[in-house]
């Protein structure tokens, strides 16, 4: 994926300070001003030589996208899948947060996951807090610690390793569901939108 990255910064402007392009949401086109290139479920578009399959994961917020670059392996999700958890549901539903990342677990479990932000240690004591028996997810945990202690940054991370650790990804969990009270009865979308909440509370 290295090579996908100076183009990027150019394109977002970081080297000089202001923006060549404004990429964004069709369903943000009326609420953001001056996006160049719009953007909708399902297109495909070329990126510094790259395909980009664009997905529409709104929950954190109403016109939130992902990129998927199925050449490389890996996905840009934003703020709607992080390691360890998913994004605040700003302006979304658990529903709709629940759909969106069922379409991100519908992709090869070996694609590279690139989030918005490098939480992953605080998410890994909310995780191991109503999972605390999950081996997998202890295991990583202690990996997160390892890295965060020598300043290494915990993403990339893989869909497989969150489908085994990240409680937002396995809403099904009885140890989870015990752990708050979710009834067997629940849906996935109910699930998640306790597991949310305890979140934002923790």
């Amino acid at each position: 994926m290295s090579d996908i990255f100076p183009p990027l910064i150019r394109s977002s402007g970081f080297r000089k300070w202001e923006l060549q392009q404004v990429i964004g949401s069709g369903i943000d086109k009326d609420r953001i001003p001056g996006i160049d290139i719009v953007l909708n479920d399902g297109d495909k578009w070329m990126f510094a030589g790259h395909e980009v399959h664009v997905m529409e994961t709104p929950g954190h917020t109403r016109g939130h996208i992902s990129f998927y670059f199925p050449g490389s392996g890996a996905i840009f999700t934003g703020d709607t899948l992080f390691s360890l958890s998913c994004g605040k549901l700003f302006e979304g539903t658990p529903e709709q947060m629940q759909s969106s990342l069922s379409k991100i677990m519908s992709l090869p479990d070996d694609t590279d996951i690139y989030c918005g932000h490098e939480y992953t240690l605080s998410n890994s004591k909310f995780a191991l807090s109503i999972e605390p028996e999950n081996e997998a997810l202890q295991s990583y945990a202690a990996h997160v610690t390892h890295l965060r202690n020598k300043g290494m940054p915990t993403v990339p991370t893989t869909l497989k390793l969150e489908k085994a650790c990240n409680p937002f990804l396995r809403t099904s969990s009885i140890e989870i569901r015990q752990s708050l009270n979710i009834p067997a009865t629940a849906n996935d979308a109910e699930a998640l939108g306790v597991i949310r909440q305890a979140k934002d509370t923790f």
